[in-house]
């Protein structure tokens, strides 16, 4: 089953979310969210919301969520924001186009 993963950071700007990516990115060779070896990940979107930033993805099941959250999570926690925790919600309807 499909799920929805939101993260909102009060607070801060697009630079936590730009140097997640870099240091996700280190030595894995690519350069953007969009390049990211993420199986299972379906949809990606972030941007500026009253008083920080939020990421909200689209991923296949809670499990290839969950194998990547093994790469995300300590590099979250390695730039300061280890309190940061995911609502994950079950998706009703995914449409791609």
């Amino acid at each position: 089953m499909a799920i929805i993963v939101t993260f909102h950071a009060e607070g801060v700007g697009p630079e936590l979310y730009d140097a997640c990516i870099d240091r996700i990115s280190e030595g894995r060779g690519f350069t953007s969210f969009a390049d990211l070896p993420a199986p299972g990940l379906l949809a990606h979107v972030s941007g500026p919301v009253d008083g920080g930033w939020r990421v909200t993805d689209v991923w296949e099941s809670l499990e290839a969520f969950e194998a990547f959250a093994k790469i995300l999570g300590p590099v979250i926690a390695d730039l300061g924001y280890g309190h940061l925790q995911p609502e994950i919600t079950p998706a009703h309807n995914v449409v791609t186009r």
